[in-house]
Formats: structure tokens, C-alpha cells, sequence
């Protein structure tokens, strides 16, 4: 297995040879598209075409390596979740993927993750292919300027629009392909929000957290940030190191922790959650109704999960901080085999592949730690 060292040293062309043998990329090469969107061909070919563009912007040789890393790998995965999801039109036939670029998004953690690449560097590349399509759309939506201002929390803008355009230089078929035109709209619209280049800056967190909660929230109201308390949501894998990362940073505030009530009550991690859950958000309840600043230990990993306890604390009142926990696979794998209850590697492996850390918009403030 290649490592990221490797690869941060490598050539653009050395590490297109190595991807070429990668199954992804087999995959990718074995996948055929619509030819009206694509008449280059195959996924593969249009990923090459993608990263010979790449090279030829103007901007290339001004870019920082590891930003030039995270377009190549962008344009790696932009499309690595096609060959999972493409198939005929019901109704005319033509090829399409729905939802590939959130399965490519998921291709595209797992690969870098293996390879040892850096938790902020590896959700900036994730999130680029999560997002790759968005700026084409732009003048699509009802409301452009909503649509930017949330992507510039959740992306990184300049090298998505830098993408965009070579993702749109990549392919043979002009006619039926969004114009150019429509990414410059997107970045003006950005930049008349004062979003381009860096997130929009809100007029306070709570303005911002509202902001992605509530889809009518404006973006001319000021709320007051009177916080009735602060739950901190630590979360992450197990053996990523939480009640360290507690003892070292919330030192003496109170702790509402899963594994903690599972050993009280006598609850296996395989047997049924339902009981546990709720003796949980009691416990919270009591925190959050005498204003008590408090902490919620659990693995909360995806954001399904996350979103109930952020959603319970944010209707009391509360300022929600998020910490995610990951450290480097093989150390992370170390952690829980040398826990008391360890976790079977089998299931941290499934854990692994349905990992969403939390982005900037969960909470009032959020941090990844490696």
C-alpha cells in the first residue's frame, strides 16, 4: 500500500499510473456514460481529461502542493461513484447516476484514509467531490445566493470553482454541457456575498447555526446569543480517545456517557439501544433544564445520529460545540483493541465505511481532531 508521503511527493502522472490499477479506477473504466454528456467515453477517460485540465489552468503553477493534491484527487473520485449508480433512464433510456457524487464522496475517505492521508486535508478532498456539481447548477436555484453562502461552509471555494472548470473543459460533448458562463455566475454571486474566498461571515453563531437549520432563517436577522448552556457533543470512533480528550479539556464537567450507562445497567453494545438511548436523553433533559453545562460521550458517527441530541439541546436553548475524535487508522485500531471492552475490528471496519464526520454547520462551533 502506497502512503500519503509517497504520494505527496510523487508526480501528477506517477500517481495517475498508480490510481490506473486501483479498482476504483478499474471500475470507473469499465463504466460507459450518457454520450451526450459525454462522448469521450468511459468514467476513466473523462477523469484523465479532467486532470490534464487541471494542469492547464492558469492558477495551477501558483497553487500551493496541497492544493494542487486536492483538485487531482478531486477529479480521482468526482466521478468514482458512478459505476454504482449509473443506469438507464426508465423513461428514455439515457445513462444516469444519481446521488454519485455522495457515493464517490464516501470512495473517496475510505481510499485516503487508507493511505494515511490527514483528517482536514482528507474532508477538504471528500468534500470537493461531495460538491463538485453544485456551481454548474447555480443559476438553477431559487435562490443563488443561499446556495453559495451555505457552500462556503462547507467547501472550499476557490478550488471548487477551479474544479468545476476543468471538470467542464474535461469532456468531448459541448452542446448539451452547462456553459462556462454559469460558473462565473456562481462565482460573482459568490463573491457579492463576500463568500468566495473565505465562509460568509454571519453576523454571530448563532446566526450561522440557525441559518442551516431553518431553511426560511434570514440572513438580515441578528439573534441574541443567550445560551441557556453549552453541551459539548464529543464524538468518534471507539478507541479514538474521548474520555482522554475530555479529561484533558472539560476537565470536572459533568459527563452524560453512553458506555457508561451500558456497563451500569448491564447492556451488551450488540443487545437493543432503545433503553440506553433514553436513560441518555433524561439525563441530558436534567442538565439541560437547571442550565448546567454539560458534555454527551458517543461514538455518533454518522450524522443521523448527531443530529437528535444536537436537535434535543438546540430547543432548550443550549450552545452546541462539537468535538470529533480520529486519530490515524492504525493508531485508532491500536486504542480499542487495548480498551477493557474492546470492539470486534470487524465492526470497526463497518463503522469505518458509513463515517460522517461532522461538518462546520452542525453546531455553534465544531472542531476535528486528529
Amino acid at each position: 500500500m502506497i502512503a500519503w508521503e509517497e504520494i505527496h511527493a510523487a508526480s501528477n502522472d506517477e500517481i495517475l499510473v498508480w490510481a490506473e490499477s486501483e479498482p476504483w479506477a478499474r471500475a470507473m473504466a469499465a463504466c460507459q456514460q450518457d454520450a451526450a454528456w459525454h462522448a469521450e467515453g468511459d468514467v476513466w477517460t473523462h477523469t484523465r481529461l479532467v486532470a490534464a485540465q487541471l494542469e492547464a489552468l492558469p492558477e495551477w503553477p501558483q497553487l500551493s502542493r496541497d492544493s494542487q493534491l486536492a483538485l487531482l484527487f478531486t477529479a480521482l473520485f468526482h466521478d468514482s461513484g458512478k459505476p454504482a449508480t449509473t443506469q438507464p433512464d426508465p423513461e428514455t433510456g439515457r445513462l444516469r447516476s444519481p446521488k454519485h457524487a455522495l457515493r464517490g464522496m464516501e470512495i473517496a475517505r475510505s481510499v485516503l484514509r487508507d493511505l494515511g492521508c490527514g483528517l482536514e486535508q482528507r474532508e477538504e478532498i471528500a468534500a470537493l467531490v461531495r460538491y463538485h456539481g453544485r456551481p454548474a447548477f447555480v443559476l438553477e436555484k431559487e435562490d443563488p445566493a443561499r446556495e453559495v453562502i451555505s457552500l462556503s461552509w462547507l467547501t472550499n471555494q476557490p478550488l471548487l470553482f477551479l474544479f468545476a472548470l476543468a471538470d467542464t473543459r474535461g469532456r468531448l460533448t459541448r452542446e448539451n454541457t452547462r456553459p462556462e458562463e454559469n460558473l462565473h455566475f456562481y462565482q460573482g454571486v459568490a463573491e457579492e456575498n463576500n463568500c468566495f474566498r473565505q465562509p460568509y461571515p454571519f453576523a454571530n453563531d448563532q446566526a450561522r447555526f440557525l441559518f442551516f437549520r431553518d431553511s426560511l432563517s434570514s440572513l438580515y436577522y441578528t439573534p441574541q446569543e443567550d445560551y441557556r448552556c453549552t453541551m459539548t457533543l464529543v464524538c468518534g470512533l471507539p478507541g479514538a480517545g474521548k474520555n482522554r480528550w475530555l479529561a484533558q479539556n472539560r476537565e470536572g464537567l459533568p459527563v452524560v456517557s453512553l458506555d457508561d450507562l451500558r456497563e451500569a445497567h448491564g447492556v451488551d453494545p450488540t443487545e437493543n439501544q432503545g433503553r440506553i438511548a433514553q436513560l441518555a436523553r433524561e439525563a441530558c433533559r436534567e442538565h439541560l433544564r437547571a442550565g448546567r453545562d454539560f458534555a454527551l460521550n458517543a461514538t455518533n458517527t454518522v450524522r443521523q445520529t448527531r443530529v437528535k441530541w444536537i436537535n434535543l439541546c438546540a430547543d432548550y436553548g443550549a450552545r452546541i460545540e462539537v468535538a470529533y475524535l480520529e486519530p490515524p487508522l492504525p493508531q485508532l485500531l491500536a486504542q480499542n483493541r487495548n480498551r477493557p471492552t474492546a470492539v470486534p475490528e470487524s465492526v470497526m471496519h463497518r463503522l469505518l465505511d458509513k463515517l460522517e464526520p461532522p461538518t462546520q454547520v452542525e453546531g455553534h462551533a465544531v472542531r476535528l481532531v486528529e
